[in-house]
């Protein structure tokens, strides 16, 4: 059973679409283009998200910058409490060495998982720069770090989850929060 039940949908499909294109256009206008550009998404909802950023940065300059997908099981300081972590590949076919990368992922929240990329991104390779981008930024960080590209700032509370949605995995694109599930055994 689900500790969380739904409360409200901040985002359907027409704002995350809204907000791609707008992260895409930030992108560009700050790489001055999409050459020298590389997408790694970290697994699982970052993947289809650098994929679909991929596509629009393609759409809008013509350049489809190549995508990869960066596991991060191992990197998590978290690791010692899982029994067994879900292992996912790492993939990305292109060479991050002095290139610009673009790190995806849905949510940022305390920056653990992003810490946890940027280490299992060096063990790859020098890239000229790492740019972060998230659908959602929660705020409640416990690490200095900060996304470049955000496509929206959710205040939440702690007793709250935000979920980003994706089509191909959840059916349709939205973003929604959850609550906590205070239900009581009487």
């Amino acid at each position: 059973m689900d500790r969380f039940k739904p409360k409200a949908t901040i985002m359907d499909d027409g704002a995350m679409r809204r907000a791609v294109t707008r992260i895409a256009h930030e992108i560009l206008e700050h790489n001055e283009g999409a050459e020298g550009l590389g997408i790694v998404g970290i697994v699982s909802r970052g993947v289809p998200l650098a994929e679909i950023l991929s596509m629009q940065i393609g759409e809008i300059e013509g350049y489809r910058p190549p995508v990869g997908q960066l596991d991060i099981s191992f990197y998590r300081d978290d690791i010692a409490r899982s029994i067994a972590p879900v292992l996912h590949a790492t993939s990305i076919p292109f060479d991050i060495d002095n290139r610009d990368v673009v790190l995806v992922d849905d949510v940022l929240y305390t920056g653990r998982t992003v810490r946890s990329a940027l280490d299992a991104l060096m063990d790859l390779g020098r890239p000229k720069t790492v740019q972060l981008a998230v659908m959602i930024d929660r705020g409640h960080r416990e690490l200095p770090i900060r996304a470049d590209y955000v496509g929206k700032n959710v205040p939440s509370s702690h007793n709250e989850d935000v979920r980003v949605h994706i089509k191909d995995l959840d059916g349709d694109n939205s973003v929604t929060i959850w609550e906590h599930n205070a239900t009581r055994n009487v």
